[in-house]
């Protein structure tokens, strides 16, 4: 089994902070630089997983580029990146609370300029499924870039899955509707759920069916439900103290896709995200 995933990759710079932010003020923090992106952390998860997988992105010619394609392929994921000679690699911000709560401070860098010409057939040889994050969709200067590999996904066999990524950015549902049609599996969260029906109710995931063949959506703290032409299923999540949010809906995509794809039952599938997004969250970065 092989996986693509066509997402964004950059450095994270955490800085976890126990007093309240002071505009125009210090407030003393904890800082971190990891490997971020939500497509190379959910490449780094199915890997974790066993997974054999490629990362498509675009990065900059620079040394975060190198540094993160290194770190990957160390990991075991193969690159299929495009190297922007313009633009810099993606780099986010990230600010953590003492409940473990992030604030993004994003530039996508090279990942807003990811094209069509990025796709290509062979690195998507002899996969079995194509994952995309929303991200890619939602910036109109990535857009084409997204719609070219669910395209060339449908017309290789491959099944595929997407990731909304940001309720925020939603600000179309139905144009983002219209762009995810025929994927087999989409993966929302409460936000992103209410963001597209109006309700974040699992119920209002099946209004979704049609346009793609199943949900699975995560209430964070509250767990997971499963939306599909047979019914609901409701799983709860893994009780573990929230070191860090970052990346845990990328964690739960894998763990989510890993079980699907394996040919596990409802329940089976969502306790796999469960316990690939409790360990993310466990310990600060949004990385295994």
């Amino acid at each position: 089994m092989r996986v693509v995933v066509v997402g964004d990759v950059g450095l994270d710079i955490v800085a976890r902070h126990d007093e309240p932010i002071v505009y125009g003020g210090d407030a003393r923090a904890a800082v971190n630089v990891t490997g971020g992106g939500a497509g190379a952390n959910t490449a780094l998860w199915l890997r974790d997983r066993g997974t054999d997988t490629t990362l498509v992105a675009r990065v900059g010619d620079d040394a975060g580029g190198r540094l993160l394609r290194g770190e990957l392929e160390a990991a075991g994921v193969h690159c299929a990146f495009a190297i922007d000679p313009e633009t810099p690699t993606c780099c986010v911000v990230v600010l953590v609370d003492a409940e473990g709560q992030r604030t993004m401070l994003p530039d996508r860098g090279a990942n807003k300029r990811f094209q069509p010409s990025d796709v290509t057939a062979p690195a998507l040889e002899g996969a079995t499924h194509l994952h995309l994050s929303g991200y890619v969709l939602l910036d109109p200067s990535s857009r084409w870039g997204g719609l070219e590999a669910l395209a060339l996904a449908r017309r290789l066999g491959l099944t595929t899955s997407v990731d909304p990524q940001a309720a925020a950015l939603l600000t179309d549902p139905q144009a983002f509707l219209d762009d995810v049609r025929g994927v087999d599996l989409l993966l929302p969260n409460a936000d992103e759920l209410r963001a597209l029906t109006g309700s974040e109710e699992p119920e209002a995931a099946r209004s979704l069916l049609g346009t793609v063949g199943a949900v699975a959506v995560t209430f964070g703290l509250r767990g997971a439900a499963w939306v599909d032409g047979d019914g609901i299923v409701v799983a709860p999540a893994e009780d573990v103290p929230c070191v860090d949010s970052t990346g845990a809906g990328d964690a739960f995509d894998a763990g989510v896709i890993t079980g699907w794809l394996r040919g596990g039952a409802p329940e089976a599938i969502l306790a796999q995200g469960a316990t690939l997004g409790a360990r993310a969250v466990s310990k600060v970065g949004a990385q295994p």
